[in-house]
């Protein structure tokens, strides 16, 4: 085939604005578009033979494997039918995306052949259901501060998404909602540019038929957050803890110097335990020469940082070195996320 996209469906238990959305789509496109049954039940298996009849492939998995598998699943078929294929554009089933905004973002792809096109809502209209509104906001907030990466709607599932990304995509990690989230953190370790396109904002029944479950997929999408924030609490624990022992043990011998000599011992410690925890649990990489040598490069200055931040804010401020020392390391904190992010575990 010629080299243009596939739009992508995947479904669960659709009701008739799967059909509508497809004869829409028919009126405006005719290539081709393929559908994922992520394991429906029998009574809704009729709006997928109507859709075949409108020639669009259906492809099915026994039982509900996620929206993230069904969008692999799409992907591998795609890929291995159309090697030449331009990309593919993901849309839902539950006509929340128009088939003019389908289209458009197939011709955003042809325009950006290499960049992920986000077709983004406008999350400040009065329709739009509250847990949908805040759910977004503080995850566009999550991504922006923890992650830097910057898009109005994490959320959307209309997205054109190039070829050779589609192939990175295969291993990334999710086989549910927090595929998605994962796919824009997959941009920055990939290089793949971000655009954006406005699109229609529609919500029927205050999303009800939504599969979206916002506490255990909400957990899911922070996974990578959550696991990090609690690899450096602990090693902020025992990073605090000896220097507490140590500022103790060290404040009546030694006269100058003992908060730095203090910061040191401790830091070594806690930080051979963080990079075990990160390099295994968090990032899940493979501990090796190089990234050990930069995460301790990283440890070496931001253990600096940290002994004179708090050496010289100690004596500004009328609060003790441990109050001082964790206001301190909270900043580094989020540093540090970004850089063995994007640096030492990218």
């Amino acid at each position: 085939m010629e080299k243009k996209a596939a739009v992508i469906i995947p479904a669960l238990n659709p009701d008739e604005k799967l059909v509508n959305t497809v004869k829409d789509v028919r009126k405006i496109w005719n290539g081709p578009v393929v559908i994922v049954d992520d394991g429906s039940d029998m009574q809704t298996r009729g709006f997928f033979q109507q859709a075949e009849q409108m020639n669009c492939t259906v492809l099915r998995h026994c039982v509900n494997l996620g929206k993230g598998r069904a969008l692999k699943t799409a992907f591998n078929y795609c890929i291995n039918t159309w090697p030449n294929i331009l990309g593919c554009v993901t849309a839902d089933a539950d006509g929340q995306h128009t088939a003019q905004d389908i289209f458009r973002c197939v011709c955003a792809l042809e325009e950006n052949p290499k960049s992920l096109v986000l077709g983004c809502r406008d999350f400040e209209r009065e329709e739009i259901p509250t847990r949908s509104k805040w759910g977004n906001k503080v995850t566009c907030m999550v991504m922006r501060l923890l992650c830097g990466v910057n898009v109005s709607d994490t959320q959307t599932g209309l997205r054109a998404v190039p070829l050779e990304f589609m192939k990175k995509l295969m291993n990334v990690t999710g086989e549910r909602y927090e595929f998605e989230t994962n796919m824009l953190l997959e941009t920055q370790a990939q290089k793949v540019p971000l655009r954006e396109i406005a699109i229609e904002t529609i919500y029927i029944e205050e999303n009800r038929r939504s599969h979206f479950r916002p506490l255990i997929d909400s957990v899911r999408i922070y996974a990578l957050f959550l696991k990090f924030i609690f690899a450096s609490l602990s090693s902020s624990v025992v990073d605090i803890a000896l220097f507490s022992a140590l500022v103790w043990t060290l404040k009546p011998f030694v006269i100058e110097g003992y908060i730095f000599a203090a910061t040191v011992l401790a830091r070594i410690a806690s930080a051979l335990f963080n990079y075990i925890v990160n390099s295994k649990a968090v990032f899940q990489k493979e501990m090796g020469r190089k990234t050990m040598l930069k995460y301790f490069a990283l440890c070496i200055v931001q253990m600096c940082m940290s002994g004179l931040l708090v050496s010289a804010f100690y004596r500004l401020l009328p609060y003790s070195e441990v109050t001082v020392k964790i206001c301190v390391d909270v900043l580094l904190f989020f540093i540090s996320f970004q850089v063995q992010k994007r640096w030492i575990f990218s």
